[in-house]
């Protein structure tokens, strides 16, 4: 039997808030899988599984807040995924719990057979109405996406946009979906809205069990000074414990620019190549060519990472800040990176990042020239031991051949910890991103 728990979403995180379960008593998952949304003071985070089996019990309701390391949700791991032959949906009921486990809900596991899909994308195709039986699956072995669901053809008109539990409480109560204003997100009809309607006769004991839906989340101005006191902290801790040491240098990206401009003539709009994931390659390889400067401060000693997962700086909407990380960043074709970045952004403001993608970045960087801010110096995320900043593309005079020009610079500046390194070795890791920009062909 194993356990689920509220997992370390940041060196900072002492505990959690469960959102939402995506899975019930008797899914089943595998490794991998998204089963539940946790909030912590930063930011709205989807959770994997780091075992396959089958849910017997669920150990928090949703809203809870609980330390990390806190028992969730026990999985039999003894009782493997069945195969999935046919492509057609069944409802079968939750197994009864191991002794000693009560499901904190019992509600009937509808599971989409021959899909091979996540309990997430399973969550999402219930949620818009998509028969997943109808989905083409574009994953390995024909699994079905989140992409696929998010692309497949939408409700028919007809179909009212309604949450699956809302539906089994209009079914129960009798009440007409079509003639309701849904209050959720795009108009979705939620529970509540369906209570409303019918006046809350019947007691809660006679709906239908299901997870609970997705409470409200608070808003941006209520939510963004609890993101700020955990940001100070983790700042103040950092600048406490940390000996920085700081260096800058500016970098010519006149040769980098010229070839980016070649490189998007022939590509969409959609897919062109911006300054920022040049930059973000460039660090990316020298974190790999310095590996000084790219891992953790262990246990009084540096620890070098096996790869290098690139933290981004992403300002979140209404405040906040987070860094997830992209993994693998050095090996990454530059289109490649473009297109993992603008999803990552993407999904970091809207709150829908992965567990995994906020674990443990070995190196982060903070781009702050769209903003107009020239150099940005910032300090260290522990237990990492550095941090680089970029500022904004600015025209400045260049001496080239003995003749005076002006071209495009940027100002990239290393934040980096003594204990592991010395300017040394800051140094020589800024002069490689600088050799590297001026041989773009080479990123």
């Amino acid at each position: 039997m194993a356990e689920f728990t509220m997992p370390s979403l940041g060196a900072d995180m002492e505990e959690g808030t469960l959102v939402e379960w995506l899975v019930g008593p008797g899914d089943t998952v595998t490794k991998g899988d998204v089963v539940a949304v946790v909030e912590t003071a930063k930011s709205t985070i989807e959770v994997e599984c780091f075992d396959s089996g089958t849910i017997s019990a669920l150990l928090v309701e949703p809203g809870a807040t609980v330390p990390v390391g806190t028992p969730m949700a026990s999985i039999d791991s003894a009782v493997a995924p069945p195969a999935r032959p046919a492509a057609k949906q069944t409802t079968t009921p939750a197994p009864a719990p191991p002794p000693g486990l009560q499901p904190a809900r019992s509600r009937p596991a509808t599971r989409t057979e021959g899909a091979a899909s996540t309990p997430l994308v399973r969550h999402l195709a219930a949620e818009r109405g998509i028969d997943l039986a109808t989905v083409h699956g574009s994953g390995k072995g024909g699994r079905i996406t989140r992409s696929d669901v998010e692309h497949a053809p939408s409700e028919p008109p007809h179909r009212v946009r309604a949450s699956p539990l809302a539906r089994r409480l209009a079914q129960s109560m009798s009440v007409d979906l079509g003639g309701l204003r849904g209050t959720g997100r795009n108009g979705t009809i939620r529970a509540d809205d369906v209570r409303a309607a019918a006046g809350d006769h019947l007691p809660r004991s006679a709906e239908p069990h299901a997870p609970a839906e997705k409470p409200a989340r608070a808003s941006s101005a209520e939510s963004a000074p609890g993101a700020r006191a955990a940001i100070a902290a983790l700042m103040t801790r950092a600048k406490r414990e940390i000996p920085h040491y700081y260096l800058s240098t500016k970098v010519d990206l006149a040769a980098a620019l010229t070839w980016m401009r070649d490189q998007n003539a022939g590509r969409p709009v959609a897919e062109r190549i911006v300054p920022a994931a040049l930059l973000l390659k460039a660090v990316a390889l020298a974190a790999r060519q310095v590996p000084e400067l790219n891992g953790h401060w262990r246990n009084d000693a540096f620890v070098p990472a096996s790869g290098v997962r690139l933290g981004i700086a992403v300002s979140l909407r209404g405040g906040g800040l987070a860094a997830p990380a992209l993994e693998d960043a050095d090996t990454m074709p530059l289109p490649e990176l473009m297109e993992a970045l603008r999803d990552l952004v993407s999904r970091a403001r809207g709150g829908r990042l992965r567990a995994s993608e906020t674990a443990d970045p070995t190196l982060t960087v903070t781009n702050l020239g769209d903003q107009g801010v020239e150099a940005v110096f910032g300090v260290i995320y522990p237990p990492q031991v550095a941090l680089v900043g970029l500022g904004r593309v600015i025209e400045r005079p260049v001496a080239v051949d003995g003749m005076l020009t002006v071209h495009p610079t940027v100002t990239a500046t290393l934040s980096a910890d003594h204990r592991a390194s010395d300017g040394a070795t800051g140094a020589r890791f800024l002069t490689v991103i600088d050799r590297l920009l001026q041989r773009p062909e080479d990123l």
